[in-house]
């Protein structure tokens, strides 16, 4: 942020002003990310029994707010430079400095994004990206510096503050609308079909259907409830061992840290027809079809023959 500023007062570009205020952004958003990150790390307790990882999604929000006020205030500079120009110099210098300051970081962008995926972090994630938006915007400052500096076109100097400026508000809007999604509890489509995969490949015999499955983050954990079809004569131990397998196979292989709260159903005399359970006392029909299990089936509240 410092370096940019610098730039800023050695060449008085509105072009490189934008840069140096979306640096202000940077500043506060990770500073505030930095404590989300610490506060989504402590345990649960009386009350948060769910953890306190919503905040990584008030982070995100706040992060994606600031971006996109810097960037109606950098518009808001750039069209009254539009009709007031100001001289600019020392473009060279400036385009050096802001090239330096993008390349640092995209290289850091990139890692948080690894670390964000790698910890299931959004904030991490989020900060990541962010920095990578900074390191395209910084690149096409530079080209936009040299443009000015080898054809002395000045009003470039504010139109290319303008497109900087509503690529800002356009990763503004990203952000609020992955952070909104988050607290309004929208589905995760890639988690929720990563874990039907899971089940669906591992499938056992009496794990006759799943069905009202629904999924939620908080922060880096995954919290599931669903409802599972199980032949009716299962003695609750063994409805226990059935759905501690699930738990298990879930924790196993999708990645996350999941929590499960499983309801166990008595199967049905409608269910023979698709139930693979071999030596079944109570089958009143064999088995004539295998349903697959898709997002589509698994997340109705109703068994399949429903």
């Amino acid at each position: 942020m410092m370096a940019k500023f610098g730039a800023y007062f050695i060449t008085s570009s509105n072009f490189v002003l934008s840069d140096a205020a979306e640096s202000i952004v940077n500043v506060i958003a990770s500073s505030f990310a930095f404590f989300s990150i610490y506060l989504a790390s402590l345990p649960r307790d009386e009350n948060h029994p769910y953890g306190h990882g919503k905040v990584e999604f008030f982070s995100v929000f706040i992060e994606g707010s600031l971006i996109g006020i810097a960037g109606i205030i950098i518009i808001a500079k750039s069209v009254h430079s539009l009709f007031y120009p100001e001289q600019i110099h020392d473009l060279l210098t400036g385009a050096l400095i802001i090239g330096s300051t993008g390349a640092i970081n995209g290289a850091l962008g990139y890692y948080m994004i690894r670390k964000g995926k790698e910890l299931r972090s959004m904030t991490l994630d989020a900060d990541g990206h962010h920095l990578i938006a900074d390191m395209v915007t910084s690149a096409g400052l530079v080209a936009g510096l040299l443009l000015i500096h080898f054809t002395a076109i000045l009003w470039l100097d504010s139109a290319l503050s303008i497109l900087v400026a509503g690529y800002l508000i356009y990763s503004s809007y990203k952000l609020v609308r992955r952070s909104v999604a988050g607290l309004m509890d929208e589905a995760d489509t890639e988690v929720v079909n990563q874990v039907i995969k899971v089940l669906s490949d591992k499938r056992r015999e009496a794990w006759i259907d799943v069905h009202n499955l629904r999924a939620q983050k908080y922060g880096h954990e995954l919290h599931i409830d669903c409802h599972l079809t199980l032949p009716n004569y299962f003695d609750l131990n063994k409805v226990h061992t059935e759905v501690s397998l699930v738990d298990k196979l879930i924790n196993a292989n999708v990645g996350v840290k999941t929590e499960l709260f499983i309801h166990a159903d008595p199967c049905l005399p409608d269910c023979c027809h698709y139930c693979s359970m071999r030596d079944c006392p109570i089958r009143s029909e064999a088995q004539t079809e295998t349903i697959e299990w898709t997002m589509e089936m698994v997340v109705r509240n109703k068994k399949h023959f429903e």
